[in-house]
């Protein structure tokens, strides 16, 4: 129950007698908001070890996609970082697509994603990228409306599928985090979230290495220990952790430090929910939610001594948590719902629905 569940959920809740569609799905993994939906996998999910190796069958999912039968639909949402907009609605069904962002490891973050792989993928990974980026870049023609999740991401959509896209943020739970009083603040600064390599873990350990400066990070991923063993005497490495321990550890941290560049970016939203500042790459999805000088600052490359410059720029700023849990109900899921609901309303009466993650 990531970002891309948490849209499928909200939609969920919009259009209550939809039916889903997806590749694999892990019934004990899923919210019970989703699991009230009649929910069909294609033959993906029947593959060995398609829960945890899902991701090897990419090269199947287009044939997969486009074996879908959605003629009993007249309205079909995508809900996408992948291929699922490459299914084939029955015309005259509407297709809105919500990209969380269009496939980053053949865009985007191609060289990022090739040269850490090892040497067998990156035999692969050539011609299969120049076959799905000719796929994906066809089947963009079978949306009607696309709705990005960021200015960032309606940029990508721009760029690789020369299509227009509406921006609606994605929903984030802010009642589920509150500030706490002055004097049940921490010492330490935190950093939050999957520990891989493109959203640079590494370089915040570093430079608070340098800073002697305590850090707490919490997550899990391929990266832990690595950390473990870099971390020096103020940093502390928890691994995945509670919610609760979470949202104790965002309310009382003195700053989130999101160092990655990010499609939008749920955890700075979450820190100040929490009535706590972010100190955020100044590039990607947090630009459009931290506001710089007000809810936190920017850093404007990723390096040891831009971040060491951001934070002590931070803590000679002015902040007020509660100009900071205001901005973050900008995102609550209630905005949403209801910018999402106009956006169909605008592209067709509200039918029997299929929702594709």
């Amino acid at each position: 129950m990531r970002g891309g569940e948490k849209v499928l959920e909200a939609l969920c809740e919009i259009f209550p007698s939809a039916d889903i569609y997806t590749h694999v799905c892990d019934m004990s993994a899923i919210s019970d908001v989703i699991k009230t939906h009649k929910i069909q996998t294609t033959f993906i999910g029947a593959m060995p070890y398609a829960k945890r190796m899902y991701k090897r069958y990419l090269p199947l999912m287009p044939m997969a996609l486009e074996q879908i039968d959605l003629g009993a639909y007249d309205l079909v949402i995508s809900s996408e970082s992948g291929p699922a907009k490459g299914i084939i609605p029955t015309s005259p069904a509407v297709h809105v697509c919500y990209c969380h962002s269009p496939m980053r490891y053949i865009w985007n973050m191609y060289n990022r994603y090739y040269d850490s792989s090892g040497l067998m993928t990156r035999l692969m990974m050539p011609p299969l990228a120049h076959y799905l980026r000719t796929w994906d870049v066809a089947t963009a023609n079978r949306v009607d409306d696309f709705v990005a999740n960021s200015n960032t991401v309606a940029q990508r959509i721009k760029s690789y599928y020369r299509r227009d896209a509406a921006v609606i943020h994605p929903p984030v739970d802010t009642g589920a985090f509150h500030p706490v009083c002055a004097d049940e603040l921490g010492d330490y600064y935190l950093m939050v979230g999957e520990l891989v390599s493109y959203k640079r873990p590494d370089l915040t350990v570093e430079a608070f290495n340098r800073l002697k400066a305590k850090l707490v990070v919490i997550g899990g991923g391929e990266m832990l220990e690595h950390l473990k063993k870099i971390a020096g005497p103020t940093v502390t490495i928890m691994g995945s952790q509670p919610f609760d321990v979470l949202r104790h550890h965002y309310a009382r941290c003195r700053a989130l430090i999101f160092p990655g560049e990010e499609d939008f970016g749920i955890v700075p939203v979450e820190a100040m929910a929490s009535g706590r500042p972010v100190i955020a790459f100044g590039r990607g999805g947090a630009t459009e939610t931290v506001v710089a000088d007000k809810t936190g600052t920017f850093f404007a490359t990723q390096t040891i001594e831009s971040l060491i410059d951001a934070v002590e720029r931070f803590e000679r700023m002015d902040f007020n948590p509660a100009v900071a849990v205001a901005r973050a109900s900008e995102f609550r899921k209630e905005v949403f719902v209801q910018k999402f609901r106009r956006l169909v309303e605008q592209s067709t009466g509200v039918g029997p629905l299929a929702l594709l993650a």
